[in-house]
């Protein structure tokens, strides 16, 4: 525990850590919204014979052990289950994340010229350094729904054009502003070109008449969801290529592992539950976030179907229940090392990092994992061989975070974040090590399948 590990593996776990690897870069180039996520899980969950709970409800179908089902909330955040060998109401097996990553969203009456330049109003999502988000390249993801039903699904700047925020040259930039950009200045410029035909309002409308390609009017973008992030894929990092740089690993490089780590699950002792929620981001708030009774429902939904639900019975697998809230931590950075422990950060390339507690300057909001659960813990991932370290996030006065560890700890059940160390967290690229991104994913299918 707690040392770099990459002299252990051997060529044909290397060799299988690549591979995961590759489809792990794929996934992150190709969704980068709650609502891809959403879509994604939903398709690979299909592809593995994973119903979908609404028709098992309305067929009236029973689960039986090795049943496979899945709920999705809003097209935002999903629940898969795996039924165990054993009544729910002795407990579940749960690793939850996040599919939600620091942004910008569009605004819903954005759009406007100033100076023959066409922009789009934002406001950021999550906690980012604006300045991180000017002079690079942008996309546009998201969903327009339009009056009469009809959603379209739209997507720019991930292919031979982009859009972006400007920054100001460092010639006339004399007060060095660049680190203290105000949100309200997060302008997306999109246009230059007017629309000739028009007397007012040329580079507006001529921003209009492309929409309108798309099946989009100006109204339109009130009952939108349009979101702002890095153009382009996810790459190898590094000359001997041993990282991964891409956007949003916070935290879909965790929902990714816990979900493809749930594929692999047959007939557990115990159901084994994967949760892929929205809004960690924004404090877990809404129908989406897990402060939502949605999660709750299904549980109770799926206890049903099993045919031993009640309401003390749904009680008590909550109570019982374990969880890995697998949420990323902040990995050690050499550049800026004056906020961390360096004895007591996660490392690239130690493997799956725990972390007992999180919260902030004195554990507040924290949850805050209990000793003999950690034990357990320890002792079948010793057994199995899968590396990880203890953690916490930076001196003890310098900060912190969350997580959803302590909800689903509100419940009673026994909860630990446990999850990928990241550099450049909440950066429009983050990096990440093939390393720990694999004995994550190992670390997952042993806590379904065994714990």
């Amino acid at each position: 525990m707690n040392k770099n590990v990459w002299e252990k593996y051997s060529p044909k776990k290397l060799k299988a850590m690549e591979s995961f690897c590759n489809g792990y870069k794929e996934f992150l180039s190709n969704n980068k919204t709650e609502r891809e996520c959403a879509s994604f899980a939903v398709n690979i969950a299909k592809q593995n014979g994973f119903l979908n709970l609404d028709d098992v409800i309305k067929n009236n179908k029973k689960l039986v052990p090795g049943d496979k089902v899945y709920a999705v909330n809003m097209n935002k955040a999903v629940v898969l289950a795996v039924i165990g060998k054993q009544d729910m109401e002795s407990g579940v097996n749960f690793v939850g994340s996040h599919l939600d990553s620091p942004r910008l969203d569009i605004k819903a009456t954005p759009v406007y010229e100033n100076n023959e330049l066409c922009m789009l109003d934002t406001h950021y999502y999550g906690g980012i350094k604006t300045y991180q988000w000017t002079a690079i390249p942008l996309a546009i993801h998201g969903t327009v729904a339009k009056k009469d039903g009809k959603v379209i699904n739209f997507v720019y700047g991930e292919d031979d054009a982009c859009v972006g925020i400007t920054d100001l040259l460092p010639h006339l930039d004399t007060n060095r502003n660049n680190a203290n950009i105000k949100g309200e200045a997060l302008n997306l410029l999109v246009g230059s070109k007017p629309d000739e035909s028009v007397e007012k309002d040329k580079f507006k409308q001529n921003i209009f008449n492309i929409l309108k390609q798309y099946d989009i009017e100006e109204e339109d973008l009130f009952s939108s969801e349009l979101e702002v992030v890095p153009s382009g894929k996810a790459r190898d990092f590094g000359l001997d290529k041993s990282m991964v740089i891409g956007y949003g690993q916070d935290d879909k490089v965790c929902a990714y592992c816990s979900l493809m780590a749930l594929m692999k699950i047959q007939n557990p002792n115990k159901t084994a539950i994967c949760i892929l929620v929205d809004k960690e981001e924004i404090g877990s708030m809404g129908a989406t976030g897990m402060q939502s009774k949605f999660y709750e429902n299904t549980i109770a939904e799926i206890m049903n179907c099993c045919g031993n639900y009640s309401e003390l019975n749904l009680r008590r697998c909550l109570k019982k229940s374990c969880m890995l809230s697998s949420d990323v931590t902040a990995g050690f950075d050499p550049n800026y090392p004056t906020p961390m422990n360096e004895n007591t950060e996660a490392h690239l390339g130690r493997g799956i990092s725990f972390n007992k507690y999180t919260g902030s300057r004195g554990k507040y909001d924290a949850n805050d994992a209990n000793p003999e659960f950690i034990a357990k813990l320890r002792n079948l991932l010793d057994q199995k061989e899968i590396y990880y370290q203890a953690n916490e996030m930076g001196k003890v006065d310098a900060g912190g975070g969350g997580t959803i560890a302590y909800i689903m700890a509100n419940y009673g059940m026994e909860v630990i974040d446990a999850g990928v160390p990241v550099l450049s967290m909440h950066a429009p690229w983050e990096r990440s090590s093939k390393l720990d991104i694999y004995e994550s994913y190992l670390c997952y299918l042993t806590f379904y399948q065994e714990f």
